[in-house]
């Protein structure tokens, strides 16, 4: 797993996006995706919003997605592993980073076809503790000419990054803007911050 930590780490050291292939194995991705379309089918997935709790508005020319928020409290095993992954890595980031990384929060994704996410920072104007993005993808079969990209805009160059299976993106929250491109299908994820105090 190690392994998989430092592809993450090092390719964010190098671009400012960290990308590593496989990061949840088939067999996780496989469970979390089951995990998001039975709650999908229940009719748990609801429309995400902009902002946070104090300012939170919903605008469907901006986003469109739906997402359900993962918690132990689910006492969900297959979530329960992903949180079991996500505190090895938080340890590993804060050992060899010095990141100072306290806590977390993710949420399933779902894009349906048609759907988007313009041009937004991940941090909030009233709360600067989310410190790192993190997006893990549950698509299968994903191909070019499907769109769901996530597009990331460098000071130079943008960088586009197709929703494959199994692939993580890491960066920093409060440093790039990034979209996600119409989706001609559906595109599923789990998407979260590492946060700080």
């Amino acid at each position: 797993m190690n392994t998989t930590f430092d592809d993450l780490v090092s390719t964010y050291l190098e671009n400012n996006v960290g990308l590593a292939d496989n990061f949840l194995s088939e067999t996780l991705a496989s469970q979390l995706r089951g995990n998001l379309l039975r709650l999908l089918s229940q009719k748990q997935m609801l429309p995400a919003g902009i902002g946070n709790d104090t300012v939170l508005i919903h605008n469907e020319l901006i986003r469109s997605d739906k997402i359900h928020w993962l918690d132990r409290k689910h006492q969900d095993e297959h979530e329960d592993c992903f949180f079991d992954l996500m505190d090895c890595f938080v340890a590993y980031l804060n050992q060899t980073c010095y990141t100072g990384i306290t806590g977390y929060e993710f949420h399933y994704a779902l894009y349906e076809k048609g759907t988007f996410y313009k041009k937004h920072l991940d941090q909030f104007k009233n709360n600067k503790g989310r410190a790192f993005t993190m997006i893990m993808y549950l698509n299968l079969d994903w191909k070019l000419g499907d769109g769901g990209e996530l597009c990331i805009y460098h000071s130079d160059h943008k960088q586009s990054v197709a929703p494959l299976n199994g692939k993580c993106v890491f960066f920093k929250s409060s440093e790039l803007e990034h979209e996600v491109l119409l989706s001609h299908k559906p595109r599923l994820s789990i998407t979260g911050w590492l946060k700080t105090n």
